[in-house]
Order: C-alpha cells, then structure tokens, then sequence
C-alpha cells in the first residue's frame, strides 16, 4: 500500500474508527510503520482521541441507575448523547485535521512543478537490459511503458518490490492509438533493489494473460 491510496481510501480515520477488517487493518499498519506522514497522522488523531476520553471523563457524572436490572444497550444507544457527543468530535477533529493539514500539503505537492526521473520500459519487445533509476528518497518517479498492439480491451499493470511484493495495480483501457504509456509511481519509502512491472491483458470475461514483464534497478540517493 503506499501514501496516495492510504490518504485517497482515508485509511488513518477508519483504522482509528476500527472500520477496517483484520487483512486491510494488517496492511495499513504496516505502511504506515514505514511511512513518515501516515506514522504522523495516526500518533496525532491517537493523541487527540486520547485526551477526548480524559476530559470527557472529567466532565462527566456518575448517574444513578433507575432500575437494578440492567438491560443490554442496542444500537440506538449510540444516538444518545453519551456516546454521540464523543463521536462527532472525533470525527469534526478528524476532518479539520484533514482540511487544515493533510489536504493543503498534498495540494502543494501537486502544484509544484517538477522534473521527475523516468525509465523506459518495453514491453514482450527486445530492447535494452535492466535499467536504472536514481530517485530522491520518498520521491516519484516516471515509467515510460510501451505495450504492442493486441486485442485485449484493457491491461492492467503490476509493479513489485525487490521482495515479490505487489506494491500496486493499475488498469489501462487500451487504444489504437496509444502505445506508449507514462506511469507515475507514487512516493514512498522504498528501498534500493531490482523492481519489476507485470503487464497482463484482461478479456471481456475478466481472464487474465500475461503479456510481458520487465525489470529497473531502482537507486535511492543517500
């Protein structure tokens, strides 16, 4: 998972909301041990989540119980404001958080013009060996990817880690066009080693073919 699919799937808020199941949680958990920005996220929405309880537990008052039996709660009681009051101001702090930081900065990154590094990537096609890319820690990168004509109606394109990984999935609706492709990888701490990128062409049944894969040798500056 990296950084522009967590932040688009607002993957922090639902982890601390425990909306995820046990798989999505698992993967989220480990992005963000290795990602800066979603580590800071979740440490700052945990903080403020737990002084929420602290003083909402200062303000509050032990009531008496009306009857000695106690009945189980249903899921109206979330609509009391015992448990609404809390819950709204988690998730109003956590859309502030949001508009006020998260989406300013990715705004920024966006709009600031840049010149990022690129391999070209020849797909089933004789052409040059394993090339490398010199990129910025956490940086973007561009690959130049060429398919050849064929008669599948879309591709999808994979790319792993130097440890079999699948980092993430692309899907592409072919034209006659267009052969060539330029993808941009998103920024993420990534270590140094042999990437591949797996082109498969997807039938009208949703069958999967592999058409070719080719690797790069990606170089992160120290």
């Amino acid at each position: 998972m990296d950084h522009a699919v967590a932040v688009d799937r607002k993957m922090t808020e639902r982890y601390l909301l425990g909306e995820l199941d046990p798989q999505a949680s698992q993967e989220f958990e480990e992005h963000f041990f290795d990602c800066a920005d979603c580590a800071l996220d979740v440490r700052t929405a945990a903080l403020f989540i737990e002084h929420s309880k602290s003083s909402l537990a200062k303000e509050s008052e032990p009531v008496a119980a009306p009857s000695p039996v106690a009945s189980k709660p249903g899921w109206l009681a979330w609509l009391r404001p015992a448990f609404a009051a809390p819950v709204m101001a988690l998730l109003l702090a956590l859309i502030g958080y949001q508009n006020l930081v998260i989406y300013p900065r990715l705004q920024q990154t966006l709009a600031r013009p840049q010149v990022l590094p690129s391999a070209f990537l020849n797909i089933g096609g004789m052409g040059p060996g394993e090339q490398p890319i010199s990129i910025a820690p956490e940086q973007s990168f561009l690959l130049l990817v060429r398919i050849p004509p064929d008669s599948y109606p879309r591709h999808t394109a994979e790319l792993y880690n130097p440890a079999g990984k699948l980092e993430w999935l692309l899907t592409l609706l072919s034209s006659s066009t267009q052969e060539q492709w330029p993808l941009q990888v998103p920024g993420a701490k990534r270590e140094s080693g042999s990437y591949s990128l797996v082109v498969r062409g997807l039938t009208d049944n949703g069958e999967a073919k592999e058409v070719g894969r080719v690797t790069f040798e990606l170089q992160i500056q120290k």
